[in-house]
């Protein structure tokens, strides 16, 4: 384990959340905990500290630092932790065909030079383009990270964006850019959501894992709070809950929506159990909606 049940070693890993939530701030902790041989508590790095190679997309040296810095104090990270910044305005040298290319060959180089045991990626969204809206550059990069990850027996983790969705539907894989294609390459893969009942609570859900067995789904999300002390942004363990009790009220319509769903897939000879999973809600949850006359959904 690197991180619990939520990343094991040599696995390709994907945490998505939409903007502003913090998945930058974790995978930087993740990094930091990761090359001291510690853990988020309380839950477990079972490795020795490792070398992390971190791949800023997003923020410029002077954002990064400002995030690590108070009044009183600036963070001192481990040594082990290494962050390399993404010149957006760099030109393609001569002897590439791609600027994809470019990018892999950029960071593979510096797998090499650093002997990095560990890989983070912030994030592949930035790879997409903004002209088109496909996901071929982030495609690109992610049949290369698994290469890496067999060549040099690297654990990688890959930050991505959700697309605008419902905040009252829970968390599920299609919720991530460029969502099947992009989790066909996963090994495991979670994401952070923002709970409607307090503000600045953030969880951690399981939407995908290949080794043992989900236990961080939606009847058991992790919660979590964001603090700063002497000049270090983290998060800090607050308990665990259902997912449903965080997500935002369905409106009447949208309740008669699922329920109309349900009924749907009971008339095609699905049970509850399959029902729940093909929807992505609790057994219970469509139990209530397939004998609803009028409850609101929890």
């Amino acid at each position: 384990m690197l991180f619990g049940n939520f990343w094991h070693q040599d696995e390709l890993c994907v945490l998505f959340a939409d903007t502003n939530l913090g998945k930058s701030i974790l995978a930087v902790q993740l990094g930091h905990e990761i090359g001291r041989g510690a853990c988020i508590e309380p839950f477990a790095n079972n490795a020795p500290p490792a070398k992390v190679l971190y791949i800023d997309f997003e923020l410029s040296p002077r954002q990064f630092q400002a995030r690590y810095n108070d009044r009183h104090a600036t963070h001192q990270f481990t040594d082990n932790l290494y962050r390399a910044e993404f010149n957006p305005e760099a030109q393609m040298p001569p002897g590439y065909h791609t600027f994809e290319q470019y990018i892999n060959s950029g960071i593979e180089s510096l797998i090499k030079h650093i002997g990095a045991q560990v890989l983070i990626i912030d994030n592949i969204s930035c790879l997409r383009s903004s002209s088109t809206g496909n996901v071929n550059e982030a495609l690109t990069l992610m049949k290369h990270l698994k290469m890496l990850k067999t060549k040099y027996k690297l654990s990688i983790l890959v930050l991505a964006h959700t697309p605008k969705r419902n905040p009252a539907n829970p968390l599920s894989r299609n919720d991530v850019q460029g969502s099947k294609m992009l989790m066909n390459f996963a090994d495991s893969a979670f994401a952070m959501g923002e709970s409607n009942t307090t503000r600045g609570l953030r969880y951690l859900k399981q939407i995908k894992q290949r080794t043992g067995l989900e236990k961080y789904g939606v009847e058991n999300i992790c919660l979590f709070t964001l603090q700063k002390q002497y000049g270090y942004l983290s998060f800090t363990f607050a308990g665990y809950a259902h997912e449903f009790q965080h997500l935002r009220r369905h409106t009447h319509d949208q309740r008669l929506n699922l329920r109309l769903q349900a009924l749907q897939h009971q008339s095609d000879g699905l049970t509850q159990r399959k029902i729940a999973r093909t929807m992505n809600l609790s057994v219970s949850t469509i139990n209530r909606l397939l004998n609803w006359t009028r409850v609101s959904i929890r």
